[in-house]
């Protein structure tokens, strides 16, 4: 099983925004902190950082295992766990999460707090720094 940890850092909002993200399985254990592209609410950055983080499980052929997201944004969990979101923005990355999730044999999501999601806050941390470094 593979998991999965994402967060979003935002400046402002809405702002510049990065996303950090932690993969871990067997003999694995990746860190990625990325930059996000576009000004975004801090839901809105929350949602791309998952989004982001599926993006890559798939270019990089890690979707023939099961996997387990965690993630501290109650808002992203509810809205996966009920395939539902009332805001209009939130229903277009929620179709789009929809359609990643469905390269994976399985998907379990989680909320947890922010204490036990700290290494994907730094990552998120460091892509918002990398886009601030950008922009200048």
């Amino acid at each position: 099983m593979l998991r999965m940890y994402t967060d979003a850092s935002t400046k402002n909002n809405p702002g510049p925004s990065g996303a950090g993200i932690v993969l871990i399985a067997d003999g694995l254990h990746e860190q990625l902190a990325i930059p996000l592209k576009r000004e975004l609410s801090n839901h809105e950055a929350e949602f791309e950082a998952l989004m982001t983080g599926l993006i890559y499980l798939s270019e990089h052929n890690y979707t023939n295992q099961s996997l387990l997201i965690f993630s501290d944004s109650k808002i992203v969990v509810t809205a996966i766990e009920r395939n539902y979101v009332k805001n209009k923005v939130f229903q277009a990355y929620l179709t789009s999460i929809n359609q990643l999730l469905r390269l994976f044999p399985s998907f379990m999501i989680q909320w947890i707090p922010e204490s036990q999601n700290k290494e994907a806050d730094h990552l998120a941390r460091q892509g918002l720094n990398k886009h601030m470094k950008t922009r200048h």
